[in-house]
């Protein structure tokens, strides 16, 4: 399954041990905008912060937390050169008209002939199917799908 990631997307997943899971399936091939990746690589840290805080951690193992994370990341998901994706701003743009600032993603779908895994509603109506992680998981799981591979 080709997926164009969110970093909202992303984010949700690389934080926690089951999603890092979800992003090693063997069935999915995932691929990120480089303007996710560096959202992903801004945002990240602050989101740990705010975890770590939340849960009593130290700033180290927040840190460690991060690296691991974008680690893995980096390992499950194609990051996709501006320059590739840039001659479709136009049309990703007209497709991502509730938040312009979405229209990357759009254009990773476009140019990668995928759909797009986000839990953000403004993919709606773009004309490329989604994914929520939820749904992701349960199609990918043995339970669902008989003959797949297990997370």
């Amino acid at each position: 399954m080709r997926l164009a990631v969110d970093t909202n997307a992303l984010i949700g997943v690389v934080l926690r041990a089951e999603g890092l899971r979800l992003l090693d399936h063997p069935a999915l091939d995932l691929f990120v905008a480089e303007d996710a990746w560096d959202e992903l690589a801004y945002e990240l840290p602050r989101r740990a912060a705010r975890l770590a805080a939340s849960r009593g951690i130290d700033a180290a193992a927040a840190a460690t937390l991060v690296n691991r994370a974008l680690a893995a990341a980096g390992d499950a998901v194609l990051v996709i050169p501006r320059e590739a994706y840039l001659p479709l701003e136009g049309t990703a743009r007209l497709r991502a008209d509730r938040d312009p600032a979405d229209w990357p993603t759009v254009a990773i779908a476009l140019i990668t002939s995928s759909a797009i895994w986000t839990e953000d509603q403004d993919f709606f109506g773009c004309g490329l199917a989604t994914w929520r992680t939820s749904v992701l998981r349960a199609a990918l799981s043995p339970a669902t799908n008989p003959g797949a591979d297990a997370d």
